[in-house]
């Protein structure tokens, strides 16, 4: 518990910050260097951080990368961590890319929950915004993850005005014809070279009232406590959901469960501060679990109360979304 009393219950875990996608607000399209090998978190350190944390409350871990599916045994990680005590879930942020082939091996390891990033329904503009022509293989690996039975699937949608704002209403659209969750998040000023600019920025209340114009009136839905930070939604009739991220124009800071680990293993309090406590050099250093535990539970206690993006000309955090962990 951090010191306004919020219960840390969530850790956002990235693996690598390696991608098989070059996308306009993650990781841009210049000229950028990937983390050394040696750099990156070992997976024995990974699963020492979480047993620690498993003991301490945290309950939900999200693998995140860069991509975690092209990390090389992230299928063996993701089971050793499903079965450690105190985690009730572990789940999966990916671009899909690799989905369709390994959806089989991600659900017998015991991954259920799945967040796959799909921004566009359009070949050309996906090609564009992600830098690679894939579309295909990522709507096939949502098609596997359905008939792998994977429950609940989100997807996830950044919008961005002149870009893929168009799409709001077919983005919507797919909630009534899948069992599955759309997500749609406002675009954030993650990264210095992000792309970023306020222009851009579509608020959830702009896409929910294109999506009321649209399709129809929305009803408010329940959420889990240990669920992430969307307001939840469903169309009449419909078998999936909406869901609608609003980190700008409507913070959840009040209410944030989470804590996330970057692949070089700095933990980061909060996604828009560039605050971070290093974590890996105290584990390569030599520490015990007992020591681990009240390691964390100091460095928990400089969790801000909020953010302040776009306050006073703050713009976010300099580090790439890519590295951070999505």
């Amino acid at each position: 518990m951090d010191q306004y009393g919020r219960r840390l219950t969530y850790l956002r875990l990235s693996v690598t910050d390696r991608c098989n996608l070059r996308c306009i607000y993650c990781a841009p399209q210049q000229a950028f260097s990937w983390m050394p090998h040696d750099e990156v978190l070992r997976y024995e350190e990974i699963l020492t951080i979480a047993q620690v944390l498993g003991k301490m409350g945290l309950r939900k871990i999200r693998l995140t990368g860069g991509e975690p599916l092209v990390r090389y045994g992230i299928l063996d990680l993701a089971r050793d961590l499903a079965q450690l005590p105190g985690i009730r879930e572990v789940c999966m942020t990916t671009n899909g890319v690799l989905l369709a082939d390994l959806a089989p091996e991600l659900y017998a390891a015991g991954v259920r929950h799945i967040n796959i990033s799909l921004d566009t329904l359009d070949p050309a503009l996906f090609a564009t915004i992600t830098g690679r022509n894939l579309f295909g293989q990522v709507w096939n690996g949502i098609l596997s993850a359905l008939d792998q039975g994977f429950d609940p699937i989100k997807i996830n949608a950044v919008i961005m005005k002149g870009i893929n704002d168009h799409e709001i209403e077919r983005l919507a659209e797919l909630s009534t014809r899948y069992a599955i969750q759309i997500r749609f998040i406002e675009f954030m000023p993650v990264g210095s070279d992000s792309n970023w600019s306020e222009d851009r920025l579509v608020t959830c209340e702009e896409i929910m009232q294109r999506i009321e114009s649209g399709l129809g009136t929305l009803t408010k839905q329940d959420s889990g406590p240990d669920s992430g930070p969307a307001a939840i939604y469903s169309l009449d009739g419909a078998p999936g959901t909406l869901g609608f991220i609003s980190p700008l124009s409507n913070h959840f800071c009040a209410s944030c469960n989470r804590i996330r680990l970057t692949a070089d293993g700095r933990l980061r309090l909060c996604l828009f501060s560039d605050h971070e406590i290093d974590v890996k050099k105290v584990l390569r250093r030599g520490i015990s679990p007992k020591e681990l535990g009240s390691f964390f539970r100091r460095a928990v206690h400089m969790k801000p109360k909020g953010h302040q993006a776009l306050e006073n000309g703050h713009l976010g955090c300099r580090r790439t979304m890519s590295s951070i962990g999505g």
